[in-house]
């Protein structure tokens, strides 16, 4: 039986319910109703059906006006209407019109034409659904363009600003101290500019989605990441230490798990308060029976709990306390989802956050 087909059959003659369960129970789940109430119940209990069947000519309707009815809650199922009268041209019409009616079947039917028409029927629900998906996928990806173009507009006229600003400055100034100062607030710019492009590719790459599925080895990374992180920590005071806890193989994409730990991190760093002198980083990753653990802890700001469930959407910023491109957690979750993983937070205003990542090895 192909379980994932659900069809409904709806008649008040009850032969005719009896006859087609009888032919089809073996190939599909069929749901059987006497009467439009008893369909719609099947209905709510099954909103996954995909092909409806229903008599024209009942006591309590008309399956026309039955299938019009349901067609605003119930879009998806495919409807086949069925008749032993022979029907003038205004009810074929309302069949098409009202019922959105894919097929029009006499009675009495063959077992032979059923069949068919229930082969039809399905490949039309599966198209339909898939141009269901993909609209969907299509309105998502049109709105994430529209947020990604209006963002990117703004994010990068912000540093050429201030690049332009200074340059015209410098152009006046003969103090050499004054220049030095000007340059650096170019070069600040610039980096600022540069993290920002940087975030854009990962973006694109993430979406790309290609993965190198290698064994990844946690001690080398903690390594690359002790070495690139160790010069913010000393020169804004922060204690940065990392545990490895390696107890198996992990197989999955290296550059990814790079990418998601230099985001988590980057975020730690970028987010600690101002004026508190036990400032530090803790990274925790670890290897147990196939699945892949790291924890990054802070003592930072901390992300308010009525922006937690906003975090990881596109362009979100939690602050404006310090500048951000609000890609990075946006492609930490995108990330995940790709290889199966998921994130968790842990976070206090003002006391710290604790981000905690889960990959299964591939």
């Amino acid at each position: 039986m192909n379980e994932e087909i659900k069809i409904l059959y709806l008649d008040d003659e009850v032969n005719n319910l009896v006859g087609f369960k009888a032919h089809f129970r073996f190939d599909y789940q069929i749901f059987l109703a006497s009467n439009t109430n008893e369909a719609l119940k099947v209905l709510e209990e099954h909103p996954d059906l995909r092909i409806i069947f229903t008599d024209q000519r009942m006591p309590d309707k008309l399956g026309t006006d039955f299938l019009d009815e349901i067609r605003v809650i119930y879009p998806l199922p495919v409807r086949i209407l069925l008749t032993a009268y022979t029907e003038d041209l205004n009810t074929a019409i309302d069949a098409i019109n009202k019922g959105n009616v894919y097929r029009y079947i006499r009675k009495p039917w063959s077992v032979e034409t059923i069949g068919a028409v229930i082969a039809d029927a399905n490949r039309h629900y599966l198209t339909n659904s898939l141009l269901t998906i993909k609209n969907k996928e299509l309105e998502q990806a049109y709105n994430e363009l529209d947020k990604f173009a209006h963002s990117v507009s703004h994010d990068i006229r912000g540093p050429l600003a201030g690049i332009m600003a200074a340059a015209q400055l410098a152009q006046d100034i003969s103090d050499l101290s004054e220049i030095n100062e000007i340059l650096q607030i170019i070069v600040n710019s610039a980096e600022k500019l540069d993290r920002y492009i940087l975030n854009v590719h990962d973006y694109y790459s993430v979406r790309r989605g290609e993965f190198n599925i290698v064994d990844v080895d946690l001690d080398a990374i903690a390594a690359d990441m002790q070495v690139m992180y160790e010069a913010i920590a000393n020169a804004k005071g922060i204690k940065f230490t990392i545990t490895v806890n390696e107890l198996g193989i992990f197989r999955s994409d290296e550059v990814s798990v790079k990418l998601i730990l230099n985001n988590l991190l980057s975020n730690a760093f970028k987010y600690q308060k101002k004026d508190y002198n036990y400032k530090y980083v803790h990274l925790e990753m670890g290897v147990e029976k196939g699945m892949a653990t790291f924890i990054v802890k802070d003592s930072g700001i901390g992300i308010p709990d009525k922006y937690i469930g906003d975090i990881f959407n596109l362009f979100f910023r939690a602050t404006i306390l310090e500048a951000g491109s609000g890609l990075g957690l946006y492609n930490v979750k995108n990330i995940l989802t790709k290889l199966g993983g998921k994130v968790s937070v842990n976070s206090v205003e003002n006391v710290g956050s604790e981000f905690i990542v889960s990959i299964p090895s591939k």
